[in-house]
């Protein structure tokens, strides 16, 4: 996507674009800290006239009113004010506050802002990286809808099944080094997808079957050497190198859930009590009461900046509730997964990330050698040694829940761990929480999973 973009170039090959053609692009990670305020970032889109709109608002705000009747007449000549109605119209219609800073806003609400910017240049292609991260569920129906409107050409990269169901006519599979396209709807490209991984079990079955053979023969025929068929010979050694090369789907992975004494673990998690909890004027939670028992799943849903983080944080005691109590169970063992990442250093080692230094970790009683445990995540022995700032947004959630997963615990708290998720690791993921037998509290907006 970073080559279409016109970002980083190709090693070899071509890239061609047709002339007047205007490509805008939404990279995966939101920008970072930074004091602009909206107006200005949206302005930035257009450009040359959007710098010179951003200086005039400036301008008028400072109240240095000669310059800014100098700047009006080159916005005249250049017929810039419809410009500024398009601004003030997209910055409305995504509901962002113009004289906000990017500094204050969630990571949600900054990938609105870079939407905005992308869509105020009226490109004929649109590119969008994980557009959907971090959105709440309304945002996320709100872009779809904007997107199906949409009338130029649209490619995506989106981990968002629902979403994706909703919008794309065309899917590019990208699958083990092989580029796939189907030219089908996502739900129909699921069908075929797995109609075409049953026929590759099968062809894979076969290719063992004969592979074996011919094992069997070369060590038949080593004492018959001036006799033996050349030609059968290389195309064993071909064979022994296919199968080498073959990559395999990942394998399955469990939660390692405490082993204790039934009797002895609570059936009580929490007793909230009447808690209330406010940020400055902004009341969050009023009065709120509930228990939670062990065993149950409980998805918390709601807005960006509604308070489901500052929930989760009431209850594990990182915060405090301002009135009513709050009564946890003595025998929580905590598995928490932050949607911010905040423990992850960029140059520490996978590994030793994952496994506090050691070559070997205890996985549900039994001792595991770390690289092997990763592989099950999908990284090779050589990403496992690698240092973490290497991985992209994916891979490092990966990691997270590689090191959590690794916990015994009967209390998982997953703050958006769908973020950045591949659809197979999510399916994955999916299958280890449906068989997971501790408490599980989940944060997410993803309406599939």
């Amino acid at each position: 996507m970073r080559i279409l973009a016109g970002l980083i170039e190709a090693d070899n090959g071509e890239l061609k674009i047709k002339n007047g053609i205007k490509i805008s692009y939404l990279e995966q990670t939101p920008p970072q800290d930074n004091d602009k305020n909206l107006f200005d970032i949206v302005a930035d889109g257009l450009g040359n006239i959007g710098a010179m709109l951003s200086q005039y608002q400036h301008l008028i705000i400072g109240g240095k009113l000669n310059k800014a009747a100098e700047l009006q007449n080159k916005i005249d000549q250049l017929d810039g004010w419809r410009h500024l109605h398009k601004i003030e119209a997209i910055l409305q219609r995504f509901t962002l506050n113009p004289e906000n800073t990017l500094s204050n806003l969630s990571g949600g609400w900054r990938r609105r802002v870079m939407l905005a910017r992308a869509l105020i240049q009226e490109p004929n292609i649109l590119l969008l990286d994980e557009p959907t991260n971090h959105m709440d569920i309304t945002a996320i129906l709100d872009l779809e809808k904007m997107l199906k409107d949409f009338h130029g050409t649209l490619i995506l990269i989106s981990h968002d099944r629902s979403f994706v169901a909703g919008i794309v006519n065309k899917v590019f599979d990208l699958d083990r080094g092989n580029l796939n396209i189907f030219e089908c709807g996502y739900n129909e490209y699921i069908k075929r997808k797995e109609n075409l991984l049953n026929s590759e079990e099968l062809a894979n079955k076969r290719f063992d079957k004969k592979l074996a053979q011919e094992e069997v023969w070369i060590r038949q025929g080593i004492k018959a050497r001036r006799t033996r068929n050349e030609g059968r010979v290389r195309s064993l050694q071909e064979m022994r190198a296919s199968f080498i090369n073959r990559r395999q789907k990942q394998s399955n992975i469990k939660i390692h859930s405490v082993a204790e004494d039934e009797k002895r673990a609570s059936k009580l998690v929490f007793e909230i009590k009447n808690i209330c909890y406010k940020i400055d004027n902004l009341e969050l939670i009023k009065k709120f009461s509930v228990l939670i028992l062990k065993g149950e799943k409980i998805g918390i849903i709601g807005g960006n900046g509604t308070g489901k983080s500052t929930f989760i944080k009431l209850l594990i005691d990182e915060l405090k509730p301002d009135s009513g109590t709050i009564r946890r169970s003595k025998t929580i063992k905590l598995a928490y997964f932050d949607q911010m990442r905040e423990n992850l250093d960029p140059n520490i080692k996978a590994m030793d990330f994952v496994s506090g230094g050691r070559e070997h970790i205890d996985i549900g009683g039994k001792s595991k050698h770390i690289i092997g445990y990763l592989r099950q995540f999908l990284f090779t022995g050589k990403q496992s040694m690698a240092p973490i700032r290497m991985f992209s947004g994916g891979e490092k959630n990966r990691l997270m829940l590689a090191k959590i997963l690794s916990q015994p615990a009967n209390l998982l708290i997953l703050d958006e761990p769908t973020n950045d998720l591949d659809v197979e690791t999510l399916e994955l993921l999916e299958e280890m929480l449906m068989s997971y037998t501790g408490t599980l509290i989940l944060i997410s907006h993803d309406r599939t999973f």
